[in-house]
Order: C-alpha cells, then structure tokens, then sequence
C-alpha cells in the first residue's frame, strides 16, 4: 500500500467544488428572495457561513487525526520490523 493512497479524479475534485458552489449560491438566492425582515436573513447568512466554517474545520480535523494514525501505525511497523531484523541477525 503506498504512503499517498489513491489520488481523486479530477471529474470528482470539480464535482465537489461545483457542488459547492451550487449549494452555497441556492442559499444565498433563498435568503435574497426570502419574505422575511432584513435582520433575520443577515442572522441566517451568518449561520450558514459559521456552519461552512465549522464543517471544513470539522474536515480539516478528522483528516489530520486520521494521518497522524496512520504515521503512528507507519512508526510501530518500522520499530517492529527493525527488532524482527536484529532477532533474524542473531540467529545467524
């Protein structure tokens, strides 16, 4: 298995961004059109940004706890090889 794992296609990164950006600009076009006082469609646009906020956070996070697993694990598999090497050596 390699260190990198499987790259996304590039069809599948421009789906996320256009999806995104689709979802992003339906919100904002139902909180333009909305029949509701000024006031409460800026507290809904600031929700709306805090939650996109705190999902790439959210992201962002996972992600690193996720690789910083998989350093860990790559670390304990060096250290166990290395002492099945030295015991293989003293055989020998």
């Amino acid at each position: 298995m390699s260190p990198q794992g499987i790259p996304h296609s590039p069809a599948w990164v421009n789906f996320t961004y256009i999806a995104f950006a689709t979802a992003l600009g339906m919100i904002g076009t139902g909180l333009v059109l909305a029949p509701i006082d000024f006031w409460l469609k800026a507290y809904f646009a600031m929700g709306t940004l805090m939650l996109v906020q705190s999902c790439i956070t959210l992201t962002k996070t996972t992600r690193d706890v996720e690789e910083s697993r998989k350093l860990v694990n790559r670390i304990e598999e060096a250290k166990a090889e290395r002492l099945l090497m030295d015991i293989d050596r003293g055989k020998e």
